[in-house]
């Protein structure tokens, strides 16, 4: 079971990730609504089409990260934070070091 120290330690970690990736989200929804006009005589209509793909691949993966991070938070406020989803032990912490956000434990994962 990690300490309170290292559960503090991660709290603050996945708290700044969630600022990091809210902030991210934030830039790529006010940069994405810039580039959703162009000049349908535009020459590379098909690269602005790709980079809008693109730009929502990267907002899906960002909005997934931020889901996961908010879940860990969640966990800590009832108290299940550390703990394997499916079988219920504690993951270890040099596990939760590495992904603060993981649900499961090393024979779950």
């Amino acid at each position: 079971m990690a300490s309170p120290t290292a559960f503090a330690s991660l709290r603050a970690q996945l708290e700044d990730e969630r600022a990091s990736l809210r902030h991210q989200l934030g830039d790529l929804q006010a940069a994405g609504d810039k580039s959703l006009s162009f000049d349908e005589n535009f020459a590379d209509s098909g690269q602005v089409a790709a980079e809008q793909g693109e730009s929502r691949l990267l907002a899906a993966s960002l909005s997934e990260q931020l889901q996961e991070v908010e879940r860990a938070l969640n966990k800590f406020d009832a108290g299940t934070y550390g703990k394997c989803e499916t079988c219920g032990e504690e993951i270890s912490e040099a596990r939760l070091e590495a992904m603060p956000a993981t649900r499961y434990c090393i024979n779950h994962a």
